[in-house]
């Protein structure tokens, strides 16, 4: 177990400190009204019971069974109420219940919802909670011994060696519903692979609403977490699990630190090559962020989104929540929600599974300013009957100035492709050069704001210019470095004035360039 330490930080750190007087508070509110229950359980056995029938009797619904009073102001029942409450409630000061493994989540919520809750006494309380800090870094182990053990034998994609790439987990939905034991495992595995990463954990029930997503789109992929995990479920109840080859392979090391001899070299020994198949997308935002994102709730019969209310994030988690919203479209109304032009529940449902929006450096993602992007449009002269392409479309910077029955945007991001459709345009998720080389689609107008760096600008102009129609028109926003050159031979090309300090954190400036094959 001292490889495991390793892994984790310092047990000083497992959970949020919970002050004594906080404790004695419960406790003292638990004993007060424990005095309650056992006043009103010596009341109800005496000569006072056969009044209080009387009152049952009399105020019941007659088509429903009520239980002699005995029975139900006996104590043993009301103690073990109360002590699964106080109980409850003790957990949610701390981050305990979020960092137990799934099978002892399980095994908790089973003892306090019978009469087999332990006591609630000032002794079982702080030595439970000293206990569970000092099993920190056996909780991290048995949460991935626990995700282990409970891969599908019944599939032979799973070995039973170490972690593998894929891996199946049975019984995750039933009956059109996910199994919370279930998505708990699951998130034991994202909370492993989030400790990884140096990332916050997710909450204990994050990863509920995951399931309930990959479930509505069953046999497609989900990616999680940065592209450090994706999942597909079936309808018969399975999900299929991809693990980046690195967190399968980091995995295996707590393996083998508990089973030294079980787990075989090859399954500890750090992947040589790139998996072609994951793309990471960098950092994700914090769970705290997403955590926000999801429990944002939209007005009835609008795209007014708000914010829940009491949450207990920071202010900081809050105001990064604020600029991701804002980033996809959302305006801050009057009342205090935020505004869409469309319904963004599934591009939120998009950042809350990645934990990433498009990045300036991966996606070289400048959203187009109203002005260049009206300036833009109506240099292209679109005519009534005229077919439209938006290459690298964005959020639709461009596109919500043209004419939507009759335009396709090609856009790389996943999240991006979804506002474009959330909004009514048609949509391909491509990348811009790769669909160009491959479609037999010409259009009678194109405009677009291609990507800028390392000469992406002339690349995807001259893809583009290929798929004009004869007698159509380009529109290109341009850095204005480019101004006047002849980068279209052969073409009758115009140039628009130099925008500067258009595009908001960038000193970049731009012109737009219109062409006609001559």
């Amino acid at each position: 177990m001292s490889e495991l330490m390793e892994i984790v930080d310092d047990t000083r750190e497992f959970f949020a400190p919970v002050s004594s007087d906080v404790i004695d508070g419960l406790l003292a509110q638990y004993q007060q009204q424990r005095s309650y229950i056992d006043h009103i359980a010596g009341i109800a056995s005496g000569d006072m019971g056969n009044a209080i029938n009387w009152f049952i009797d009399g105020n019941r619904d007659r088509a429903s069974h009520m239980p002699a009073v005995e029975r139900l102001f006996a104590p043993a029942g009301a103690i073990a109420s109360l002590n699964s409450r106080y109980w409850s409630d003790t957990l949610a000061l701390t981050d305990v219940y979020s960092a137990m493994p799934q099978a002892r989540r399980d095994e908790w919520n089973k003892s306090i919802s019978d009469k087999a809750t332990p006591e609630y006494t000032e002794d079982t309380v702080r030595s439970s909670l000293n206990g569970w800090l000092a099993d920190r870094s056996k909780f991290f182990a048995e949460r991935v011994d626990g995700i282990f053990r409970n891969l599908s034998g019944d599939h032979v994609t799973n070995c039973p060696q170490g972690f593998s790439k894929r891996m199946i987990l049975a019984y995750v939905t039933e009956n059109g519903y996910h199994s919370t034991s279930r998505a708990g495992l699951i998130n034991d595995l994202r909370a492993v692979i989030a400790k990884f990463m140096g990332r916050d954990e997710p909450a204990w029930n994050a990863t509920n609403v995951i399931v309930s997503m990959a479930r509505k789109q069953s046999g497609q992929w989900l990616t999680l977490d940065g592209g450090a995990l994706r999942i597909r479920c079936y309808k018969i109840g399975t999900a299929h699990l991809e693990v980046h080859p690195d967190m399968a392979y980091r995995l295996n090391q707590v393996l083998a630190g508990m089973y030294p001899r079980a787990i075989p070299a090859e399954f500890r020994t750090k992947p040589k090559k790139k998996a072609k198949e994951f793309q990471m997308m960098g950092r994700p935002l914090p769970f705290a962020v997403l955590d926000i994102i999801r429990e944002m709730r939209r007005e009835r019969g609008t795209n007014n989104y708000m914010f829940g209310y009491g949450t207990k994030e920071s202010l900081v988690a809050k105001e990064e929540a604020l600029r991701v919203v804002i980033g996809i479209g959302g305006v801050l109304s009057k009342c205090g929600g935020i505004d869409f032009e469309y319904d963004p529940q599934e591009a939120m449902n998009e950042i809350i599974a990645s934990g990433c929006i498009p990045d300036r450096v991966a996606h070289q993602y400048f959203p187009t300013p109203e002005l260049v992007a009206r300036a833009a449009v109506e240099m292209a002269d679109i005519g009534p009957a005229d077919i439209v392409l938006e290459p690298s479309a964005g959020q639709g910077g461009i596109a919500d100035f043209l004419p939507m029955a009759r335009t396709r945007c090609i856009e790389i991001s996943e999240l991006h492709c979804k506002i474009l459709a959330a909004k009514g345009f048609d949509v391909a998720r491509a990348d811009f050069i790769d669909w160009a080389a491959k479609t037999a689609d010409r259009f009678d107008r194109i405009v677009m704001n291609p990507p800028f760096s390392d000469g992406r600008a002339l690349t995807h102009l001259l893809a583009a210019a290929e798929l004009v129609a004869s007698g159509g028109r380009i529109v290109a926003v341009l850095p204005a470095s480019l101004n006047g050159k002849d980068v279209l031979p052969g073409w009758c090309v115009t140039w628009s004035e130099v925008f500067e300090g258009e595009f908001a954190g960038t000193s970049v400036s731009v012109v737009i360039l219109a062409g006609v094959r001559v």
